[in-house]
């Protein structure tokens, strides 16, 4: 079956709640309501914060454009990948986390098990037709013990979540605007990453995703 078919045939109402994992879980739609406000935010924050295509230690530019919100920001360069407190092109303070970014995301948790979760970061993903993300770990946290929340707004995309290590069994879930993925727990150090975006435009963003998600960083 093709990824096109995959998307076909997997309507976004299907079950609300699929789980991926002892505490991982899809929840379908949880952020449409919300959508417009939040990518309205997102417009807001690009504008003191440009995307931008980070350079990996490897001396690799990534494919999907990123920014940031919140106390601390995820940055990668040729040093390694780390969180800052401040814009390293501007100079300036990451933009705050808007609140309605802080209530979708302790919301999201609380209904998959994580109660009292309180970001700091927000790292903002801009895809577009042909970008990816490879399999890997969220591992640059202190706080291991606080989930990971992820929104999709725009185009459908193909998420990869495999386990604890590289080589295992991956899942392939289609995600569509307005759905929520949180993992954490024993779940929290698994393998993921977003399969090569296909060119399915979205009424409201086109051919774009973007994807939002929330940790506890410091």
């Amino acid at each position: 079956m093709t990824t096109g078919d995959l998307f076909a045939d997997h309507a976004p109402t299907d079950d609300a709640r699929i789980v991926l994992g002892e505490a991982a879980f899809v929840l379908r739609g949880f952020a449409l309501a919300d959508a417009p406000a939040l990518l309205a935010a997102v417009d807001a924050i690009a504008q003191q914060a440009v995307f931008r295509h980070m350079i990996t230690p490897g001396g690799f530019e990534m494919s999907v454009a990123l920014t940031n919100c919140g106390t601390l920001g995820w940055t990668s360069d040729r040093h390694g990948y780390r969180y800052a407190t401040h814009d390293p092109l501007t100079g300036n303070p990451w933009p705050p986390l808007p609140d309605m970014f802080l209530r979708l995301a302790r919301n999201a948790a609380a209904e998959a098990g994580f109660p009292g979760f309180t970001p700091d970061a927000c790292l903002i993903n801009r895809y577009v037709p042909g970008a990816r993300l490879s399999l890997h770990q969220d591992k640059d946290e202190q706080d291991y013990g606080a989930p990971i929340v992820s929104v999709s707004l725009g185009m459908p995309a193909m998420f990869l979540f495999g386990g604890h290590k590289r080589a295992d069994r991956t899942q392939r879930i289609p995600l569509f605007h307005g759905d929520v993925v949180v993992w954490g727990g024993p779940d929290r150090l698994r393998y993921h990453g977003v399969a090569p975006l296909k060119d399915h435009p979205h009424a409201l963003l086109g051919s774009q995703r973007i994807n939002l998600t929330f940790r506890k960083a410091g």
